[in-house]
């Protein structure tokens, strides 16, 4: 498990080598995760093995449990610096980047900031401000108070809040319980709620370059598939941006693995 300093931290992350004719000559993929401190094993356990013809990059943020830092408060710039620290120490770039939930804005702040390492970028379930909505604003300030008094609701309400309604119906009442401890309000964890009333990346748009691609799920219930929608709309002003659906909800690669997959792998195929 490799680990790079960024600033007072000490960044880990995983690399996942592949095996299969021409990997060498495809870009690697990196995956940055969301909100909450069991970060990439817990998000992208399932994932990685989907994307087995090509080098995969998984690391662990500060807030998260295997990466230690000074414990102050966190910025996208400063999660940013951590990716880009990552690319740079595998020596992998330019790069495919993925960014998931508060791993979006973190990834659209990489591809601004060093557009030479990120060849294609893809932002799932992100947004660019979360004072322009105030659903948005006062989900993550309950999710704040919750994590503060309450583990059992806070975790309730995440995974209430992560997954459609037919979903949740699907795996029933026991599934459904595996899900509540999955995210745990560590200190790590609202740390990364913190960050995530505070996001603002709209300066970092227009410096974005690389061809991207923006995923909003429609059954949302964390991120409103509409913040998708307009975090598209500021890309595609200055850069080539398209823009897909996925009827799904928050954790949209746990509810639609397969076409969540095809999507991304159909989208960094092509030259």
């Amino acid at each position: 498990m490799p680990v790079v300093p960024v600033a007072d931290a000490l960044v880990h992350y995983d690399r996942f080598d592949s095996t299969a004719p021409g990997a060498d000559s495809r870009p690697a993929l990196v995956l940055v995760h969301g909100t909450g401190s069991v970060g990439a094993a817990l998000t992208w356990g399932q994932t990685v093995p989907r994307f087995a013809d090509r080098t995969v990059l998984t690391p662990d943020l500060s807030g998260t449990e295997r990466t230690v830092d000074g414990g102050g408060r966190l910025t996208t710039e400063g999660l940013a610096a951590q990716v880009i620290a990552v690319i740079e120490d595998a020596g992998t770039g330019p790069v495919d980047l993925l960014g998931f939930s508060m791993g979006a804005p973190v990834s659209a702040t990489v591809a601004a900031l060093r557009p030479d390492l990120v060849r294609r970028l893809i932002l799932v379930a992100g947004w660019a401000r979360t004072e322009a909505d105030e659903y948005t604003r006062n989900h993550f300030t309950l999710w704040q108070r919750l994590g503060a008094v309450d583990p059992e609701g806070f975790g309730r309400i995440v995974a209430m809040t992560g997954f459609s309604r037919g979903y949740l119906n699907t795996i029933g009442r026991e599934g459904f319980e595996q899900l509540v401890p999955n995210m745990p309000p560590t200190p790590g964890t609202l740390r990364h709620v913190d960050l995530d009333l505070r996001v603002d990346i709209r300066a970092m748009l227009p410096r974005v370059e690389a061809e991207t691609l923006v995923i909003g799920c429609t059954q949302d219930a964390t991120v409103p598939v509409e913040l998708s929608r307009a975090l598209h709309a500021e890309l595609a002003r200055t850069t080539t941006a398209s823009y897909a659906e996925i009827d799904a909800g928050h954790v949209v690669f746990f509810e639609k693995a397969d076409e969540f997959v095809r999507r991304v792998s159909d989208f960094t195929a092509a030259a």
